[in-house]
């Protein structure tokens, strides 16, 4: 059963990646991002993982990434299967905070430069909360920080205007009583960029896998100086066949 403890949990995993691994995906990103690439992943990008429903795909980057990053939706295979490889050797301490989680989606790798970040937002669990797979939580796993600035965080808030609905009873593999949040959690929505949050921010050590629920705010500070790199997934629930 999902429980709404999981959605809005955030967590780590230390050592998520070996040494060797961080090595060897920094060095397979170095070989795929020659600078043509880097500039159709960045400047010249059109699209981007992130929509809004009634905004341009341009207009949801602009929300999401004023000031743009580099994104790479479809990594190298080896790459993928080292991430996925992580994903697997850390499904019991994934258990013990999100017991509900079953699969890692495929992974993206985005990447900072000065003044880049992303806004604070929500993932959401779908865009129809009762429809399977559903998101539980979204991971990130640094390769290399910035020099300065580029934290992460997540944000919690109180306000009841940034839940919807609660269901009254256990429902199709919800647990009694869960809540699901407002659609629309960004910064193309006043009530949202209004609402009081409290900010909590962490730099993790490279190789360290953040976990933070899909209702859960949360974003990155501007890069200062440098670049950071990252890999980040969605981490579902998919329906139980038996």
């Amino acid at each position: 059963m999902i429980h709404i403890a999981e959605t809005v949990a955030t967590g780590s995993i230390e050592g998520f990646l070996t040494p060797p691994e961080q090595g060897r995906l920094a060095t397979l990103m170095h070989n795929a991002l020659t600078s043509d690439t880097r500039t159709h992943l960045g400047t010249e990008r059109t699209r981007s993982i992130h929509e809004i429903p009634g905004h341009s795909p341009q207009q949801a980057m602009a929300v999401y990434e004023p000031a743009g990053r580099v994104e790479m939706p479809k990594i190298p295979d080896e790459a993928e299967q080292v991430l996925q490889d992580a994903f697997d050797r850390a499904r019991t301490a994934l258990s013990r905070v999100m017991p509900s989680i079953t699969s890692c989606r495929p992974w993206t790798y985005v990447e900072y430069g000065p003044g880049q970040h992303i806004t604070g937002h929500l993932d959401g669990i779908a865009p129809d909360p009762l429809a399977w797979p559903r998101q539980i939580a979204g991971i990130s796993v640094v390769i290399s920080e910035a020099e300065a600035g580029g934290a992460f965080y997540v944000e919690s808030s109180s306000n009841n205007r940034l839940w919807k609905s609660r269901l009254q009873r256990a429902a199709d593999g919800y647990a009694d009583g869960m809540w699901l949040a407002h659609e629309g959690a960004d910064h193309s929505a006043d009530w949202f960029t209004s609402m009081p949050r409290t900010r909590w921010s962490v730099h993790p050590a490279s190789g360290t896998a953040l976990l933070y629920g899909s209702q859960l705010t949360h974003g990155t500070e501007p890069v200062a100086s440098g670049r950071a790199a990252k890999f980040i997934s969605w981490l579902i629930a998919e329906k139980d066949q038996g």
